[in-house]
């Protein structure tokens, strides 16, 4: 039971919300789907499993970062784990996900192994050598487009429609957001672990400035694309904290841990809200 634990905390469960949030998007302009067994199974991969195997290669390859970062050790932003912790977690993440692997292919047929395949793959490139993406900004952002493979598995295991473009787009950017959101939080213990992100690169200020030009892009092609006046209402509502954030609270200055906790719970629950907008309205499948 101790060791469940402590994978679960690995798969950092106050971090599930992108993965959980992207899955529900297709589901839009769908009736019935809460009475289909893929529709669970799906669910369910996409909080657990799915982010154990993102955050345990992660953590496999950052525990020098992750040993001296003080928002860690939780089941918000995941495990403090030493070394030896982390010697059997290649094994663990493969027993877990490959049970699935067979299930959802015998679903879903061979588009829907290589599109797990390409899922594993992505997470290699950005945690391992030769390439380890993580480390090179600003391609350790742009590798975030990755979270967009959750839509197409939906898409694939529940036989949904394809969605626009434009949605795929969105999901990209609010993927990009999210990320470098949690690059601000670690800017102390990249720099003292010798790990460069384009956090890192930019510094704290600039960085908040790059995530705010994120937010506004995001909230225009709401309007423009969707006519999604009440997402977009929330990520301007947003970008007025972050500007207050920047140029009259915090400025330049780290976030306690505290503070760090009551964002990662705002974040959360505002998720879950616009989770409920989102199926409700199927504004993100419909372009005006």
């Amino acid at each position: 039971m101790k060791r469940l634990l402590f994978d679960l905390k690995i798969s950092r469960p106050g971090l599930w919300f992108p993965t959980i949030w992207i899955y529900l998007v297709p589901f839009g302009n769908e009736e019935g789907f809460l009475n289909t067994f893929p529709f669970w199974l799906g669910l369910f991969f996409v909080t657990f499993p799915l982010n154990y195997l993102v955050y345990g290669l992660n953590d496999y390859n950052d525990f020098e970062a992750d040993a001296i970062n003080s928002r860690k050790g939780n089941y918000l932003f995941g495990a403090k784990a030493r070394k030896e912790q982390l010697k059997p977690i290649l094994r663990r993440i493969a027993l877990v996900i490959l049970p699935f692997f067979i299930v959802f292919t015998l679903l879903s047929g061979i588009k829907m192994l290589l599109l797990l395949v390409l899922m594993v793959f992505v997470n290699i490139i950005y945690n391992f050598e030769p390439f380890r993406l993580k480390e090179r900004p600003p391609f350790e952002i742009l590798i975030q487009s990755g979270y967009v493979l959750t839509v197409f598995f939906c898409i694939q295991l529940n036989g949904l429609p394809k969605l626009p473009w434009q949605t795929v787009i969105y999901l990209g950017l609010f993927a990009f957001q999210a990320h470098i959101a949690g690059e601000i939080m670690d800017i102390e213990p990249d720099e003292q672990a010798g790990k460069t992100t384009t956090a890192v690169l930019l510094g704290r200020k600039k960085s908040k400035i790059l995530m705010l030009l994120l937010l506004v892009v995001e909230s225009y092609l709401l309007l423009y694309w969707f006519g999604d006046w009440v997402l977009a209402s929330f990520l301007m509502l947003f970008s007025v904290w972050l500007i207050l954030d920047i140029f009259f609270i915090f400025k330049d200055r780290p976030y306690t841990n505290e503070q760090m906790v009551f964002f990662g719970y705002a974040i959360n629950a505002s998720a879950i809200l616009t989770m409920i907008w989102v199926l409700y309205s199927a504004k993100l499948l419909m372009i005006q």
